[in-house]
């Protein structure tokens, strides 16, 4: 992601130098004007650091163009970078439950959204996440419905999200965890962790042995933009 025309070195890799030649070889060629556009939008914020990073948009784009899901949840909108990947990449009859409690940042990429023709694609639903997805599970016709999720939000709460998901997705669906690595403070000593990132640092850590053991999912950690895990429900 980029902040005020700078490049912010989020990935995992030894140098920025190397993550700047992934994005400039690989990445910024094929990433579509309109993501473009929010991504500069959402640089000029504070959090912009918050924004999906365009690496780990690309393999989303890769992976929704593989699994062609119809019916998709979002947790963790911010700007909507990674709900338009998403929209983008879904069929044009496509849904996508995208689910946030600030719809004010939201609204700052609607416009891009809207201009791309994409926003009737989107349900969005200003809320915390669980009450959502608990009304989701009373209904049925949801179990196994979906095939296709992103959540990028609170990460204390990744776990309780993951077991509701798997009620809801169906077999061979794909789930991603975005922000597993943290930084890469998971396999730091505590005391070298930086005041930002140790708060956060030990439900990480949790999640990511909460994954590695699940029989459920087949995984792949993946060291894209701050880590990303993805999951395939068996």
């Amino acid at each position: 992601m980029e902040s005020n025309g700078k490049v912010v070195h989020r990935g995992l890799l030894q140098t920025g130098d190397l993550y700047q030649y992934l994005l400039n070889t690989s990445v910024h060629p094929r990433e579509p004007d309109s993501l473009k556009k929010l991504r500069t939008i959402t640089s000029t914020l504070p959090r912009a650091i918050m924004g999906t990073s365009p690496d780990v948009g690309l393999l989303m784009a890769l992976l929704l163009k593989l699994v062609n899901p119809k019916k998709t949840i979002e947790i963790g909108v911010f700007t909507g970078y990674s709900l338009l990947v998403t929209a983008l990449n879904i069929p044009e009859d496509g849904k996508i439950i995208a689910i946030d409690l600030d719809r004010s940042t939201y609204e700052m990429g609607l416009p891009v959204i809207q201009k791309a023709g994409v926003e009737h694609k989107i349900n969005y639903v200003e809320s915390e996440a669980l009450p959502v997805l608990d009304k989701l599970l009373q209904d049925p016709v949801n179990h196994e419905a979906f095939e296709f999720a992103f959540v990028d939000a609170d990460k204390d709460n990744y776990a309780n999200y993951h077991e509701k998901l798997l009620k809801l997705l169906k077999p061979g669906a794909i789930v991603m965890y975005d922000n597993t690595l943290w930084g890469g403070s998971v396999a730091m000593d505590e005391d070298s962790v930086t005041e930002n990132r140790i708060g956060m640092r030990k439900y990480a850590i949790e999640f990511n042995e909460i994954l590695a053991a699940d029989a459920r999912v087949q995984i792949s950690h993946v060291p894209a933009g701050d880590g990303v895990t993805i999951c395939r429900r068996l």
